[in-house]
Order: C-alpha cells, then sequence, then structure tokens
C-alpha cells in the first residue's frame, strides 16, 4: 500500500534540506488533518494532565487522607489497572464504532472521575476514581490511533503521534506549577474539579467539530483527498488478521512494557522524589518535576519527525529500531548517576536526560500499529499498549514497596533503570512493515 508525499505530490517536489524536513507543520498546515492533529493533541494534552495531577497533589493527599508510601503506589496504580485490560477492547471498539462516538463517550466518562478524584475522602473513594479514569482513558489513544491512520499519510505517522505525545508531555510538564497553583488558590481538591471541567469542554468540542471520513468532512479540498490512499478514504471494513498482527505486535507490548516502567516512574514518583530527598516545599519540588519532564516534550516532537526523516533516508525497519535502541539505551545511561550524585542540579539534568531519550521512543511505538495495520490501528495500538497499561499497574505499586521497605530511592530508581536496557534489545527483532511485507 502506498501513499503520496505529506504536501506536494512525487515529481514536483524541490530539494530540501534536512533542517526544511523537519519543519513543524510541514503537510499539516492549510488542510484539514491540522485541524484533526490539533484536536488530539488538545486531548493528549488534557488527558495526561488528568492523570498525573495526583502524582503532584500526592505529598498533600497523603497527608490529608492518612496514607503511607505503600498506599499511595496502590492509589496509583489503580488507574492503570482497567486502563491495561480495556487496551485491546477499547481499540476493537474504536475501529468498529469510529473515534468520534468512542471518544466521546470515554471522555464524558473521565471528566466525572477527575472531578470525583476530588471528593475522595478515604483510601477507598480515592482508588475507586482512578479506577474510573482508567477505564475512561482506556480507550483513547487507541482509538485516537485510529484516527490519526485515517487522516495522516503514511510518511507523516510517526510525526503525528510525535506531536500528540509532545502535546501530552507539556501536560505533564506545566501541571506541577498549574497544580501548585491551584493548591495555593484553595487545596488539592481543586486541581482536580477544574480538569474535570476541562475534559468536558473538549468533549463537546469534539463531538461538534470531528469527522470519521476524510471523504465526507464538508471543509476538505480534492488536494488534501489526492494524498490519503483509497483505504483511508474507505469505510469498508476487513476482518481481523488475529495470528499475523499478534506476532507483529507482541514484540512491541513488550518494548512499551519496558518503556512504560520508565515513564511511569517519572509520572508518579518524581515530585514525591525531590520533596523527599532534598526536603523541598511544593514550590521548588513543582520547578524541579518541570524541569525533568518538560525534556519529554522535546523528546516526542524530535523522536517522531527524526524518525520519518530516516524512513525516507534508509528504511522503514532501520528507522524505527534507531530510534527504539537509542532512545532505551540513553535512559538507561542517563538514569544511572541518579543513583550516586547528590547534588539537586546534577540530578535534574541526568533525569531530564533520561527522560529525553525515553520520550524519542514513544511515537515509534504508537507508530508501529499503524504502518503494520492501518486499518486495525486502533485494536495495533491497544494490543500495544496493554505493555504500557501492565506496567502502570506494577510499576508504580513495586515503586513504593521497595520505598517502604529499603527507606531509600537508590533500589527503586536500580530496579527501574534496568528496563529500558532489556527493551532496546528485543527492540532490535521489531518488524514494523505492512503484514503484506516480510522483514528487511
Amino acid at each position: 500500500m502506498s501513499a503520496t508525499p505529506l504536501s506536494i505530490s512525487a515529481g514536483r517536489a524541490p530539494r530540501r534540506g534536512f533542517l526544511s524536513r523537519l519543519s513543524i507543520l510541514d503537510g499539516f498546515r492549510g488542510r484539514v488533518r491540522g485541524q484533526v492533529l490539533l484536536l488530539l493533541c488538545a486531548m493528549y494534552f488534557i488527558t495526561y494532565i488528568d492523570r498525573v495531577n495526583i502524582a503532584t497533589t500526592a505529598p498533600f493527599i497523603q497527608k490529608d487522607l492518612g496514607l503511607d508510601n505503600t498506599e499511595l503506589g496502590l492509589v496509583f496504580s489503580a488507574f492503570a489497572i482497567p486502563y491495561a485490560f480495556f487496551q485491546i477492547f477499547g481499540g476493537y471498539i474504536g475501529d468498529r464504532w469510529g473515534p468520534k462516538r468512542v471518544l466521546a463517550l470515554v471522555g464524558l466518562i473521565w471528566a466525572v472521575s477527575t472531578m470525583a478524584t476530588g471528593f475522595a475522602t478515604g483510601l477507598v473513594s480515592l482508588f475507586a476514581a482512578r479506577l474510573l479514569l482508567g477505564f475512561g482513558e482506556g480507550a483513547a489513544f487507541p482509538t485516537a490511533t485510529n484516527a490519526m491512520a485515517k487522516w495522516v499519510p503514511a510518511e507523516g505517522r510517526a510525526r503525528a503521534q510525535g506531536y500528540v505525545h509532545a502535546a501530552s508531555r507539556i501536560g505533564n510538564a506545566i501541571t506541577p506549577a498549574l497544580v501548585a497553583v491551584l493548591i495555593a488558590l484553595y487545596d488539592w481538591r481543586l486541581s482536580f474539579w477544574v480538569c474535570g471541567s476541562v475534559s468536558l469542554i473538549w468533549t463537546l468540542v469534539w463531538i461538534v467539530k470531528y469527522h470519521n471520513s476524510p471523504a465526507k468532512h464538508p471543509g476538505i479540498t480534492q488536494e488534501e483527498l489526492s494524498e490519503l490512499t483509497p483505504d483511508q478514504l474507505s469505510d469498508h471494513r476487513v476482518p481481523i488478521p488475529w495470528g499475523p498482527l499478534l506476532k507483529r505486535i507482541l514484540p512491541v507490548t513488550f518494548v512499551d512494557f519496558c518503556y512504560g516502567w520508565s515513564l511511569w516512574v517519572f509520572l508518579s514518583w518524581i515530585p514525591s522524589f525531590f520533596a523527599d530527598r532534598f526536603g523541598m516545599n511544593l514550590k521548588h519540588f513543582a520547578f524541579f518535576t518541570t524541569i525533568v519532564l518538560i525534556a519529554g516534550v522535546i523528546g516526542d516532537a524530535m523522536g517522531g519527525i527524526l524518525s520519518d526523516t530516516l524512513v525516507k533516508r534508509t528504511s522503514q525497519t532501520i528507522a524505527r529500531r534507531t530510534n527504539l535502541v537509542v532512545g532505551l539505551v540513553g535512559a538507561f545511561v542517563f538514569v544511572m548517576p541518579v543513583l550516586f550524585l547528590s547534588n539537586v542540579w546534577m540530578v535534574a539534568i541526568s533525569l531530564a536526560l533520561s527522560f529525553f531519550f525515553l520520550e524519542l521512543t514513544n511515537s515509534v511505538l504508537w507508530a508501529i500499529p499503524m504502518d503494520v495495520d492501518p486499518q486495525h490501528a486502533g485494536l495495533g495500538g491497544g494490543i500495544m499498549n496493554t505493555g504500557f497499561g501492565i506496567a502502570g499497574i506494577i510499576s508504580p505499586l513495586l515503586f513504593g514497596v521497595m520505598l517502604d521497605a529499603y527507606g531509600t530511592w537508590t533500589m527503586p530508581f536500580a530496579v527501574s533503570a534496568a528496563l529500558p536496557f532489556v527493551g532496546a534489545a528485543v527492540s532490535l527483532f521489531i518488524n514494523p512493515r505492512p503484514l503484506a511485507q516480510p522483514a528487511e
């Protein structure tokens, strides 16, 4: 299956330099798919604020509700339990019912559950609210991947995934400062009420603005339609190739588990790490957490751009594997100094570099299901992201258990450092080519 280049058809495109090809608007400016991508970027931004604001509020929730580190880790993991087990089914219904209906439904669920978190009175109610949030967000990213598979030409898959995940990391990065302001205005509960309200607004905009089929969008031009393949313009559903799809995606699922283990540590425990190890107050640990998380914004955007650029210069297999190996090895290398450093700035820089390299892999992990089977990209994305969900169940909880058991941050970080290295080794065996094509 072939696709026309993003901006101008082959034979008419002038030769451009490397930096020109890195333009973040290339292929999206002036097109309806740019509006679709903007809506999805807003969704990723909001959902990650909704899921990680609990990390910044954690020291206050812990004190207010009387939770120990193990109980707090259990609350962190609560989100991932339904999130993990709803990935495959969520991706399936996203493919079958279409992104418009599914994202509207789950958007309502995650908005209500976010607001409910602000009304928690103890471990049970807090745990239940986080469970509901995981259920609501479980189908979101696989279904969004289906939307991108319909609207984005093949040459822009990793870039599109890079942009939406960069938006999610912007959400990560601003959450500590945003939550700090809201806590100062009232208390930790206000952050959940505000974020839930914003989620409701996004859901309404999505219902009004999004169309499942590019061919049926009233504002699309013939030029933009010509840049999409017949499969992208068709509403015809083909049978799911379960065996071949699982064979291609399961190794990606394992790598996603290794990636997800580290990501959950960053999203769940970094604010508490700075607060506890360096005795910081809210203002200071929010500042250093933001420094670390902002590196992920750059990593996500660059990862998608570099991988799609490598596809043009080398091959799909080399491009996708290169990003995964370089990113995961870099994450391993730069997290190791945290075990030995005592200067807060050096620790923050080391964690930021580790997070940057970790996020080079994220857009590629999500692009591979689109590469392998675009017509079932939601299901493929759900199978892949099950690894992330399972990591989310185990990683925050085990991290908290080790923290209570050893009384030091060294052992939890040491265990977490090993997983990206293992994931890099498995990445060498991933085959991202379409199902009809063998590995290179």
